[in-house]
């Protein structure tokens, strides 16, 4: 445990009256919710929502992108994200050429990755999943991206992440701790996804943590791990392999790079870093940072290799790019246990068999 550790770690001790606070507030507005003081919107539609109780990276967008790929084909979805840290307010439906600026990094990979989705956005979900089924009538099911801990719609059908090195059980309230909503609201879910777990995780792991999860009697666990994809060209779309002979200059503004950076530990000869803030808008300044450290590598063998989410943000470079070996490496959820199909089952029964608005509201 380095320095900074240590001492991130006591200031979020200091700060155990705003958390203590926080937590409160987060109690008493979900109990309100919980007693029909305050009511949830349903829809007389399929609202899948994927979300967690804490800050940082659980996965989500990967979650979303296994949804998609699995109801596509038999189903017409859409997916509503609220639009993290763009530059616009309000509803808004990406087109041909929306940037990442207007709609936000997330929603625009999902519009970059599958261009025949619609991929909307919106602070209010509420004022959004109509104005989706308007300009998209045809919508058969409407995936709605970290939307567990806002309580304004109830969906029909909760998946809740959590991840196996920080379980939402071992948690505290913000700012102390990583919690923005109470351990208790799990219960609200009717899947839960254990992610980011090791690939040889086993079964009495795995009975370990759905004792410590305490799930309800109707309610599933899965266990999922990072599959990494081959690293493609931002530009060309050309592929490579990521070996052992080949030294890696890693880019990455995400939440969470530990998984990401201990992949490259183990598969590249060795890997330097340029980190920046999670969902971090890149600018020239910063480009010219990564060219520098890039050419200072004196390796014969080497590449930029970043993630999708940072290169919806790099891609407005593309003629400062053209030069660069800039490549970009995909993540998949995969499922562990063979448990792949009970899950993608309960997905599709969902909106095969819906019959209208079925909320736990716990």
């Amino acid at each position: 445990m380095n320095f900074n550790h240590i001492f991130l770690k006591s200031f979020r001790v200091l700060l155990l009256p705003f958390a203590l606070l926080y937590g409160f507030i987060i109690i008493v507005r979900n109990f309100l919710y919980n007693k029909k003081y305050l009511r949830s919107a349903q829809f007389n539609f399929p609202l899948i929502c994927i979300g967690n109780l804490v800050v940082g990276g659980t996965g989500k967008s990967p979650m979303v992108e296994y949804l998609v790929e699995l109801l596509l084909p038999q189903f017409r979805i859409a997916t509503l994200s609220r639009g993290y840290k763009r530059k616009t307010k309000g509803y808004a439906l990406a087109k041909e050429n929306t940037t990442a600026l207007e709609i936000g990094d997330e929603p625009m990979q999902f519009h970059l990755k599958y261009p025949e989705l619609p991929v909307a956005v919106g602070e209010e979900r509420i004022v959004a999943i109509p104005q989706i089924l308007q300009d998209k009538p045809e919508t058969q099911a409407i995936i709605l991206d970290d939307a567990f801990q806002h309580r304004e719609v109830a969906a029909g059908f909760n998946i809740l992440l959590t991840e196996y090195g920080d379980l939402y059980t071992r948690d505290f309230f913000m700012p102390t701790g990583d919690l923005r909503d109470q351990r208790s609201s799990a219960a609200r879910a009717n899947i839960i996804v254990v992610t980011k777990c090791p690939l040889h995780l086993d079964e009495a792991e795995k009975k370990k943590i759905i004792w410590e999860l305490e799930p309800e009697a109707n309610q599933q666990v899965f266990f999922t791990a990072i599959a990494y994809g081959i690293p493609y060209h931002i530009l060309t779309k050309v592929h490579t392999q990521i070996t052992q002979e080949l030294e890696v200059l890693l880019v990455c503004g995400i939440a969470n790079p530990k998984p990401l950076k201990q992949y490259l530990l183990e598969h590249a000869s060795t890997y330097y870093q340029v980190d920046y803030s999670d969902h971090h808008i890149f600018r020239i300044d910063d480009l010219k940072e990564i060219q520098k450290k890039f050419e200072v590598i004196t390796a014969r063998q080497k590449i930029i290799i970043t993630t999708e989410k940072d290169a919806v943000r790099l891609i407005k470079f593309s003629d400062q790019l053209q030069q660069l070996p800039l490549y970009v490496l995909p993540i998949k959820h995969f499922f562990l246990f063979n448990e792949a199909e009970q899950f993608n089952l309960s997905v599709v029964n969902f909106i095969k068999h819906f019959k209208g608005p079925e909320v736990n509201e716990k």
